[in-house]
């Protein structure tokens, strides 16, 4: 029997079907996924939970004319394949190809760019407003929202808003109790208790003056179809509820729904994963972090460890389990986090406040408003700090030396290996007058023995790896690694000095002034944004020191890197081991 998807490649050739062809379909849909997937690697549980109602949408709605947006793309594949990326999708998260979420400038059928989360239901209301505005009123506005999302502060500031709104918009709450964690908070109680029938009798979005039905199984495609016909004619803020089960269609990915978000390589038939045949590897950073927050959690009762949703990402999950009642996952709320973490350190806690540096940038204004102004000691660990590879622009963790550096009051951190890593958490616990952000990227580190006995770091101290005579590195964090292979490999690696100089701020006056006297050239090489980050900061350092000699700043350009593997994006922003390399031979050859 000829393959249906086979003829899809636009959501009008997906209404040509009868509605006893879109179970079928379905199935097509999830295969589809699960083959590409399986080799390409990406995020699968999401996207195969709400096939059903990925195509229900497309089938009623007339897109892109109706506007649909998906919060956070995860869940987006299916959405992609049905809006003409089918013969593509195979390049997903790949150098040159589509993006692994929702993109404007990718399709029409992408409404708004979505990879970080619940922000579709204040996009979603501004596209109604603006259609109202306009004198359009048959246009439909759809935000496909989760309920680990829908529990963030941003998105129930949208809904506060929507339900005083005079729109025509439709926001649809999937339903699986899991985001990339297991959903927490209260609001997952009270759904969970609205599944069961035991919720009370008021009905929180019927508060909030949304026109609520549910919940309906989101995988029945035509109870969805039915159900989406009817509130297509409701002008008014409207939430659907739905009951969806994260990995459907896939054995292993429903039993194990955290490890199969994003599973890797595995096999498309059984679901087992695909194992690496490596040796003995460097451990991730996140996995230092994680044992080291336990280690030193068992000398010091004072150290409790907070989460927005990312308990297994960031490995705050080895403290979770082995001291509940001292680890938080509050849930996708980075504002609450930091101000969580500055309320217990006014108490005498030492909060170790654990958020992606790329989420880290939703909570600006309480890292200065609540912790940094009132000089308060939260120590901040970044993970997924500088370059994270096909996560791509959304998630890359790029400017936080640039938007950290500038807070007064605030330590700026980057270890360059595992262990520099272990003492500055070791230092940080001990007691600082002040906060600090230790940030670090994403993968493995360089140290198969990496337990090393803690040692205290001086706060705002580098250190001299290797001297030379004509031209300086100083680098930041673990890309100095990177430079010191480029070093090694030079024809003349004894010209060239190496700096490891740890502290975006406060910066190690005493060591740069040595520098500045001793060499040519300066060098610095950072895995952030050229504009403010670290280089800047040296070269505000030379100028308030009236210092002429030349400085090179290498770093993220001003532009946003595309999505690639993690050489592929280093390369793309120079910082890679062969730009370092010319780079600093070229300037050698000058210097003569």
């Amino acid at each position: 029997m000829e393959r249906l998807l086979t003829h899809i490649n636009s959501p009008e050739d997906l209404k040509k079907l009868g509605l006893d062809e879109l179970p079928r379909l379905a199935q097509e849909l999830r295969e589809f996924i699960i083959d590409i997937v399986s080799t390409k690697e990406g995020h699968l549980g999401a996207s195969l939970g709400v096939v059903e109602l990925t195509i229900a949408l497309h089938y009623v709605f007339d897109t892109p004319k109706d506007k649909l947006i998906w919060d956070v793309g995860h869940q987006a594949y299916g959405h992609k394949i049905l809006t003409g990326r089918k013969e593509i999708f195979e390049t997903n998260r790949q150098l040159g190809g589509i993006s692994g979420f929702p993109k404007r400038s990718e399709s029409v059928y992408d409404d708004f760019g979505t990879g970080h989360s619940s922000t579709a239901i204040s996009a979603i209301l501004g596209m109604a407003m603006a259609s109202r505005s306009n004198g359009d009123l048959t246009k439909q506005h759809i935000a496909v929202v989760g309920d680990a999302s829908i529990a963030s502060g941003m998105a129930f500031e949208g809904l506060n808003h929507l339900g005083v709104a005079d729109v025509n918009a439709l926001i649809i709450l999937n339903d699986n109790a899991i985001g990339i964690d297991p959903s927490v908070g209260a609001l997952k109680k009270y759904l969970t208790n609205v599944k069961k029938g035991t919720a009370k009798d008021e009905n929180i979005f019927e508060c909030l003056n949304l026109n609520y039905s549910g919940p309906i199984d989101g995988h029945n495609i035509n109870a969805l179809i039915r159900e989406l016909e009817r509130l297509k004619q409701i002008d008014a803020p409207k939430l659907l509820h739905i009951i969806t089960t994260k990995g459907r269609g896939l054995k292993k990915a429903e039993e194990d729904q955290v490890v199969y978000h994003a599973p890797g390589k595995f096999d498309k038939v059984t679901g087992e994963r695909l194992k690496k045949s490596k040796g003995a590897e460097p451990p991730k950073y996140q996995d230092v972090f994680g044992h080291t927050l336990v280690e030193l959690a068992e000398r010091n009762d004072k150290i409790v460890g907070i989460t927005p949703a990312m308990p297994t990402g960031s490995s705050l999950k080895f403290m979770m389990d082995k001291m509940p009642h001292r680890a938080f996952d509050v849930g996708i709320a980075e504002q609450h986090a930091v101000t969580l973490a500055a309320g217990m350190a006014t108490q005498g806690l030492v909060p170790f406040c654990n958020i992606y540096s790329t989420f880290l940038q939703r909570a600006y204004d309480q890292i200065i408003h609540d912790v940094a102004l009132q000089n308060i000691s939260v120590i901040f660990c970044l993970d997924r700090a500088g370059l994270v590879g096909q996560d791509g622009p959304t998630h890359h963790g790029v400017f936080d030396l640039a938007y950290l550096r500038c807070i007064p009051n605030l330590v700026v951190f980057a270890p360059m290996n595992e262990m520099e890593l272990r003492n500055i958490m070791y230092t940080a616990q001990l007691g600082l007058n002040g906060p600090i952000a230790i940030r670090y990227p994403r993968g493995q580190g360089t140290t198969l023995d990496w337990k090393n006995e803690f040692e205290p770091i001086e706060i705002g101290t580098g250190r001299c790896l290797r001297e030379g005579t004509k031209v300086a590195m100083l680098s930041i964090g673990h890309i100095g690694n990177e430079v010191e292979r480029a070093i090694i490999a030079l024809d003349n690696p004894e010209k060239v000095g190496h700096y490891d100089m740890r502290f975006a701020k406060p910066l190690d006056k005493q060591l740069l002034r040595t520098i500045f006297e001793r060499y040519n050239h300066i060098i610095t090489v950072e895995d952030g944004c050229q504009m403010g980050g670290f280089g800047s900061a040296v070269l505000e350092f030379a100028n308030g020191e009236r210092l002429s000699k030349p400085v090179t700043i290498l770093g993220i350009p001003d532009k946003f890197v595309d999505h690639g593997t993690m050489e592929e994006t280093h390369k793309m922003a120079g910082i890679d081991f062969d730009t370092l390399f010319s780079y600093i031979q070229s300037t050698l050859d000058q210097c003569g």
